[in-house]
């Protein structure tokens, strides 16, 4: 539980800090990762511990504490699989619901045993302009870990429901297909 709250909160947290000397690609992934049409560079790395490690990658010109687009990868080692890890997901997703009247998800199962969670949510921070977030995460087994490699879209403020209205349908189209066929491996780190 404590993970899953953790992400959440990373993902809407307008409150991030971080500077150069922080970011180590402890997953050893070469960059920069070109995806549907964009180049991403390595912004944020964490390893609160060795069952998990994750990085972020962001557009030149964006920020973690204001992008459009953000690409991630995570590696846990804690038991699960990637059906499992979905649906542990999916459950925050319906507990957020009574809050978020925008969440919304699907989960597609491939025939590979690999899961892409494809999801909405908002948030509005206080004092701060209404945040919607698209996002599509792909779950799928690396060693005896899981791989989540996710693509994240959002748009602040008056933008959001130009957004929902205009630009969400084909870019969720587009981007699902293209994270369904990134070829992106972590390498295991050493144990």
């Amino acid at each position: 539980m404590w993970m899953r709250a953790v992400w959440v909160s990373v993902l809407l947290s307008m409150a991030l800090s971080v500077s150069a000397q922080d970011v180590v690609d402890r997953l050893k992934v070469p960059g920069p990762i070109g995806f549907s049409g964009e180049t991403f560079r390595l912004a944020w790395t964490s390893n609160p511990s060795d069952r998990l490690y994750k990085q972020e990658y962001l557009p030149a010109g964006q920020t973690l504490e204001r992008y459009e687009s953000m690409l991630m990868l995570d590696l846990t080692f804690d038991g699960a699989t990637p059906r499992q890890k979905a649906a542990a997901f999916a459950a925050t997703l319906d507990a957020r619901k009574s809050s978020d009247p925008v969440v919304n998800y699907e989960v597609l199962l491939g025939d590979n045993g690999e899961v892409i969670l494809d999801f909405l949510l908002s948030a509005k921070p206080a004092g701060g302009d209404l945040i919607v977030e698209w996002n599509a995460y792909r779950y799928s087994t690396l060693g005896d870990g899981v791989q989540m490699v996710g693509i994240s879209r959002r748009a602040y403020g008056d933008a959001a429901e130009d957004f929902l209205r205009h630009r969400l349908k084909a870019l969720r189209e587009h981007d699902i297909r293209a994270l369904a066929a990134l070829e992106l491996r972590a390498t295991l780190p050493a144990k």
